[in-house]
């Protein structure tokens, strides 16, 4: 089995000791990815910033294991204030209008008490 990791350049990919996706026999497993800016280290205040940046993330990793958002077979959304979950679906169905994923939301506390999203997903390599 041909195993490649995918590193975003998050100090906690380093810290925690995590690939941010990994890439096997034709799948992309992308990480919990939360919506810090990781050029700058900002987490921006709004769960919808927070989610844009987190699926930016998740596109750019996409990318480099030559896959991609349209690719999408299956997400997962943590959020630890439900509340605030439905302004953050405008952004996943255009995300994902072409993949239409299996989805799951669940609640839970995220490792920052600032994160309001985490998002993780699986992908197929497209042939």
């Amino acid at each position: 089995m041909s195993v490649r990791h995918i590193s975003t350049g998050s100090p906690f990919e380093e810290q925690i000791g995590y690939s941010r996706a990994v890439v096997a026999d034709g799948w992309v497993f992308v990480a919990g990815t939360t919506g810090y800016d990781y050029e700058s280290m900002v987490m921006p205040e709004s769960v919808e910033a927070q989610c844009i940046n987190a699926l930016a993330t998740i596109s750019k990793a996409l990318e480099i294991a030559g896959s991609g958002l349209d690719h999408v077979v299956r997400v997962n959304y943590i959020v630890p204030n439900t509340a605030e979950w439905p302004d953050c679906w405008p952004i996943t169905s255009k995300a994902f209008a072409k993949a239409k994923p299996a989805a799951t939301m669940i609640s839970a506390q995220l490792q920052n008490p600032e994160m309001k999203i985490e998002i993780e997903v699986t992908a197929r390599v497209p042939a």
